[in-house]
C-alpha cells in the first residue's frame, strides 16, 4: 500500500503518444540510458504489451517471471517486478503480451485507474534512491495510460515528423485534461519531441515550424534525427547509446537528457 505521508519520491513521467510508430518505445530506452549515462538512477517501466522496451534492453522473455502486469494486478512487491540491465544505473519492469488482458480485468476492480500510481509508491520504491521513473505506455488511450497518466507527475509527448502530426495531438490533450479533472489535478505536459526529424526535408522543417508555433516552450529544443543506427540498435536489444555511443542518434538523445535535466532543474526552483 502505498503512504501518502512519505516524501516525494522520483519524477516519474509517461511517455505516450496514442498514435503507433512515432518513435515512443525508442525514445523511452534512449532518454532513459542517456539520463542513467549522465549519473541519474533509472527505472524504466514497461507497460506495453508488445514489451519492446523490455526486448530492447535485453531482457529475455524467459526471464520476464515477474512483469507490470503482475505488479498492477496481483499486487506483488515492486523490488520483486524490477530488473537491472545491462545498463549501469538503469532498470526495468518488464512486461509480456499479458498486459494486452489488463484492461478487461481492470475494469472491474474500483482503483483500475490508480493500480500503477499506489504501486510506484511502495515504500520499497525508496532503497533505490530512483531520480527518474519513465512509463512506455500503449499506443493506445485506454486504462493502462490512464493508470499511467495518474501515476505521472507529466507527460513526455514524442511527435514525428510527419503530415498530420500535430492533429493526432488533440485527444491526447483531451485525455490529459480528462485525467486532470478526474484523478491527478496537478498532471502537466513535461514536453513535445520531434522525432525522426530529417533537416533535409521540407516536410520535417514545416511540422518543426507548426509545432513551435503552436506549442511555443513545450516543444524540446532537441530533435531526434532519421537514423539508421536509432533503428538498427533493438534488434541488437540495446539503446542507440551502447550500439553506436558515436552516431547522431546517441549525440540526439545524450542532448535530450541535459536539456530534460535542465529543464527540471528549472522548474524545482521555480517551484
Amino acid at each position: 500500500m502505498s503512504d501518502p505521508t512519505r516524501p516525494i519520491g522520483p519524477k516519474i513521467v509517461a511517455v505516450a503518444n496514442q498514435k503507433g510508430g512515432v518513435g515512443k518505445t525508442t525514445t523511452s530506452i534512449n532518454l532513459a540510458a542517456a539520463l542513467a549515462e549522465q549519473g541519474r538512477k533509472v527505472l524504466l517501466v514497461d507497460l506495453d504489451p508488445q514489451g519492446n522496451a523490455s526486448t530492447g534492453l535485453g531482457i529475455e522473455v524467459d526471464d520476464r517471471i515477474l512483469t507490470a502486469y503482475e505488479l498492477l494486478l496481483e499486487d506483488v512487491d515492486l523490488n520483486e517486478a524490477v530488473l537491472s540491465t545491462a545498463v549501469e544505473n538503469l532498470f526495468i519492469i518488464p512486461a509480456t503480451v499479458d498486459l494486452s488482458s489488463a484492461d478487461l480485468e481492470l475494469i472491474s476492480n474500483e482503483k483500475r485507474s490508480f493500480l500503477l500510481h499506489d504501486a510506484l509508491r511502495q515504500v520499497q520504491m525508496d532503497p533505490f534512491g530512483f531520480d527518474y521513473v519513465l512509463i512506455d505506455c500503449p499506443p493506445s488511450l485506454n486504462l493502462l495510460t490512464v493508470n499511467a497518466m495518474i501515476a505521472a507527475h507529466s507527460v513526455l509527448v514524442p511527435l514525428q515528423s510527419e503530415f498530420f502530426a500535430l492533429e493526432g495531438l488533440s485527444q491526447l490533450m483531451l485525455t490529459i485534461r480528462e485525467v486532470r479533472q478526474s484523478g491527478n489535478k496537478d498532471l502537466r505536459i513535461e514536453g513535445v519531441v520531434l522525432t525522426m526529424y530529417d533537416q533535409r526535408n521540407n516536410l520535417s522543417l514545416q511540422v518543426e515550424q507548426d509545432a513551435r508555433d503552436n506549442l511555443g516552450e513545450l516543444v524540446f529544443k532537441t530533435v531526434i534525427p532519421r537514423n539508421v543506427r536509432v533503428s538498427e540498435a533493438p534488434s541488437f536489444a540495446m539503446p542507440v547509446l551502447s550500439y553506436d555511443p558515436a552516431s547522431r542518434g546517441a549525440k540526439a538523445y545524450r542532448d535530450l537528457a541535459v536539456e530534460f535535466i535542465r529543464n527540471n532543474a528549472r522548474q524545482k526552483v521555480e517551484a
